[in-house]
């Protein structure tokens, strides 16, 4: 029995369903082929960040006014230069798509206004295949209103998709908006092609001995895939956008989960990793090996089984299920003093 595992990704046509996520593993040409070899449908490109352009461009100048009139006869050591902008990112991301025959997709993610249209347009020459904008807002200012975020993230989206209607237009979204749903169904409205669920944040720690913060880089694990589990199982044939899983996506079965839940593509990040670009292919046999088991021929035989819109029971996607669990005499656990934790009820 063939096995079909292609699938429509915002309007992009992959050989399956996994996509790489942005990261600094892409950006190594030799990466980049051997992730096409190993059977990705698709790339997203690290992302073009304007605050790292920003911040070189404000070291560089620091750097020369800090040599500025040295002396009476030296006004300045250093040659006058600005900074390049982004042409070094849009010039890897025409070299990148000059070694692959699958898509690739830019990422971009801006803080001024007017950037975003500007810096997506120039993404677009070099020849790429979609852009993932990365939508959110790292707050801390209290008076701020959630609304206020939210608007100017549509206005945002509005005005990059008015001006960018050649390719498909991803967003990926952080969860913390105070309805989510409805903020997804107003991007939908404008005419995103597809949502990435979830961004995954930098958060800082603290280290208690040096008495400092410092930023570990955080790797998922596969008990972070629910909450992007959930939003695809509710948003399925809600939205015309395309639904893509991301975050602790580890195994094929992994995959499948997203798909039974209503997914249309999943990214990876943290299992190649941890486990080497050859992991893509171990997720593709591992899919592969359950649909024939199950005799399904294609992702849209079993594509939203387990989504809202086709479970009968009311319940599945809503606090009461959540409750009905935490109720059950066989889940429910006591503290026992003797043993210094929870246990059974039964054995206490």
């Amino acid at each position: 029995m063939a096995i079909d595992l292609t699938t429509d990704y915002g309007g992009l046509t992959l050989k399956n369903p996994i996509v790489m996520g942005a990261s600094n593993i892409v950006t190594d040409v030799n990466n980049l082929v051997k992730l096409e070899q190993a059977g990705v449908g698709a790339i997203v490109y690290k992302s073009l960040f304007e605050e790292q352009i920003q911040l070189e461009s404000y070291q560089l100048d620091q750097v020369q006014e800090t040599y500025s009139n040295w002396d009476a006869e030296h006004e300045s050591f250093f040659p006058s230069a600005r900074h390049a902008g982004p042409t070094e990112h849009l010039r890897q991301l025409k070299e990148a798509k000059s070694k692959l025959s699958i898509p690739l997709i830019g990422s971009l993610n801006c803080v001024n206004d007017d950037s975003w249209l500007e810096y997506a347009l120039k993404m677009i020459e070099t020849g790429i295949d979609g852009l993932e904008l990365n939508f959110y807002n790292n707050n801390v200012d209290f008076s701020l209103k959630s609304a206020t975020i939210e608007e100017h993230q549509l206005k945002t989206l509005e005005l990059v998709r008015a001006g960018a209607r050649q390719i498909p237009l991803f967003v990926k979204l952080s969860p913390f908006y105070s309805n989510t749903l409805r903020m997804i169904s107003e991007m939908d409205r404008i005419g995103v092609d597809g949502v990435v669920l979830f961004n995954r944040l930098f958060q800082p720690d603290i280290d208690i001995d040096l008495e400092e913060h410092h930023f570990p880089y955080n790797f998922s694990s596969d008990a972070d895939n629910r909450l992007a589990l959930r939003y695809s199982g509710l948003l399925y044939k809600k939205i015309k956008a395309g639904i893509i899983a991301n975050t602790g996506i580890f195994s094929g079965r992994d995959v499948v989960k997203m798909i039974l839940a209503g997914a249309t593509g999943v990214q990876v990040v943290s299992t190649v990793y941890k486990k080497g670009i050859h992991q893509v292919e171990v997720m593709l046999e591992e899919m592969t090996a359950w649909m024939k088991k199950k005799k399904y021929n294609s992702l849209d035989d079993f594509r939203g089984k387990l989504s809202k819109e086709n479970l009968s029971d009311p319940f599945a996607y809503k606090r009461a299920q959540y409750v009905d669990i935490l109720m059950k005499s066989e889940m429910f656990l006591q503290y026992h003093p003797k043993r210094g934790g929870l246990a059974h009820k039964d054995d206490i």
